[in-house]
């Protein structure tokens, strides 16, 4: 034998498994090749512990919340845009009726002496031929006595003065008591800082000729988009609310009135016996007992007749104004009047914006426990995937609103900068976590029974020469031939520099 073949012979054949009975199946330089049992070739995974359980579940809970909130939201903000018959709906006549109504103005005001009196001066350009004003304020406000006083004597006959020595002091309770002294068919609220279209009660007098209406809620519209970030998306919100989202909830017959440039017959306040004077939603409050009685409202948004406002100056004080408001749907809630309405649909449209509160407030509770598990824990793939559902909703929603930033511009002859869209990409998340604190805010002030009044101060921040351009409406037969706007901006500029 050779001594090739004698070497062959000691190596044996080359790549010949031997028997594997009996062995580890353990293979030099490649560790084990045990496969488990059961054909899909992967480990088990252990069982969930309680605390995964739990988190795995309101991050899915927390995923479909998101999820349906945005989408009833982007519903309900391009309601109005579903075709053009549907949008030239929403707005008020191009060929207005002649006046067939009395208006009473009702202008409640508590330390708005920088505001209001350019307000009341602006009221009393009114194109209407018949219309009063009622100002009213606190005794305990010397301040604001002495400029509507002032006002009162430039308009005389025109504006009547109401103390309300009331304890405490609110809105309501302020309307209420003007109402005694109101003598128009028609009742209208303004707040302090309102930059009112001189031509707005000839339309509203239309409307409610054209529709047979209890109620007309006119467009709301705030101007300074420019002053902050958060100002720009507190802008968009009342676009989008009043140019689209009231008129869904008119058609649904169930809607929460807006707290100014609304319009209520006498009779159905004398019915309603005003307004709640311990809501601190009394227009919410106010909205749902009529939509409850089968009340007729009626909105109209055209955008040279929209009532300019401003955004609350401070962060601090739109965090009050929103814990106000969600304080006030929940004590709507509480108090019931909604399960009146007539059919299931209504009661759950009720139900749902009423709870909108719970529901961020959950909701704010549920984001840091998402970022600390995403943060700190291994999620299954399952989950991940469940937890980025909401995202599609949301870019939808923010397309929606840089296109209605635009439009707003247009509209208004604001221009819009590079920047104002990086304000408000970048501002989509902290103002979401800002919403969710101010309704969890509302849930804890409601629970704790703190029912005061946290009032919103105004600077006539819209006043500005800069915030008020001419704004581009229908052509009507009552639209001034000059900048309708012209006028007022010289007047109250003044009043936006105090």
């Amino acid at each position: 034998m050779t001594p090739l073949s004698t070497l062959t012979i000691a190596a044996g054949p080359l790549l010949q498994p031997k028997d594997q009975s009996g062995t580890s199946g353990n293979v030099p330089n490649r560790g084990t090749t045990d496969v488990p049992t059961g054909g899909s070739g992967q480990v088990p995974h252990a069982a969930w512990s309680m605390g995964e359980w739990i988190g795995y579940s309101a991050l899915i809970a927390i995923s479909v919340l998101l999820t349906l909130v945005a989408l009833s939201t982007l519903w309900w903000m391009l309601h109005a845009w579903r075709s053009r018959s549907a949008l030239r709906a929403t707005s008020f006549s191009q060929t207005p009726r002649p006046a067939a109504h009395r208006f009473t103005l009702l202008v409640p005001g508590r330390h708005e002496e920088d505001v209001m009196g350019q307000t009341l001066d602006m009221l009393a350009t009114q194109d209407h031929p018949d219309f009063e004003i009622i100002a009213i304020v606190g005794e305990d406000d010397p301040g604001t006595d002495r400029v509507v006083r002032e006002a009162a004597a430039r308009h005389p006959g025109l504006i009547k003065v109401v103390v309300d020595d009331t304890l405490p002091k609110n809105k309501p309770k302020a309307m209420n008591l003007a109402l005694q002294h109101a003598t128009g068919d028609v009742v209208g609220v303004f707040d302090a800082e309102d930059e009112v279209y001189p031509h707005l009660l000839t339309l509203v007098d239309s409307r409610f000729q054209e529709t047979g209406a209890d109620v007309v809620q006119g467009g709301v519209q705030l101007m300074n988009f420019k002053s902050s970030w958060w100002s720009l998306r507190n802008v968009l919100e009342y676009y989008f609310w009043f140019r689209s989202r009231l008129h869904f909830h008119a058609e649904s017959k169930f809607i929460p009135l807006g707290g100014n440039t609304v319009f209520v017959t006498k009779e159905r306040l004398d019915w309603s016996n005003g307004w709640d004077a311990h809501c601190l939603a009394e227009d919410c409050e106010l909205g749902v007992r009529l939509s409850a009685d089968g009340a007729k409202v009626v909105v109209a948004y055209s955008p040279e007749a929209v009532t300019r406002e401003e955004t609350p100056p401070t962060f601090a004080s739109l965090l009050k104004q929103r814990t106000r408001w969600n304080q006030g749907f929940l004590q709507v809630l509480e108090k019931g009047e909604w399960k009146k309405l007539p059919t299931l649909k209504q009661r759950f449209f009720a139900r749902y914006l009423l709870t909108m509160p719970f529901i961020q407030a959950a909701t704010g509770l549920l984001i840091p426990l998402s970022v600390v598990m995403i943060a700190f824990v291994k999620v299954p793939t399952a989950i991940a995937l469940v937890s980025f559902i909401p995202l599609a909703p949301t870019l939808m929603l923010l397309a929606v609103e840089i296109a209605g930033l635009g439009e707003f511009g247009r509209l208004y002859k604001e221009k819009v900068r590079i920047r104002d869209y990086v304000k408000l990409v970048l501002g989509l998340i902290p103002y979401q976590v800002f919403l969710a604190a101010a309704a969890v805010r509302a849930v804890i002030r409601h629970a704790r029974k703190q029912n005061g009044w946290e009032k919103t101060e105004h600077t006539g921040q819209h006043r500005t020469p800069v915030q008020q351009p001419e704004v581009v409406g229908f052509p009507s037969a009552v639209t001034s031939p000059e900048p309708v706007f012209a006028t007022a901006g010289s007047s109250s500029s003044a009043g936006g520099t105090r």
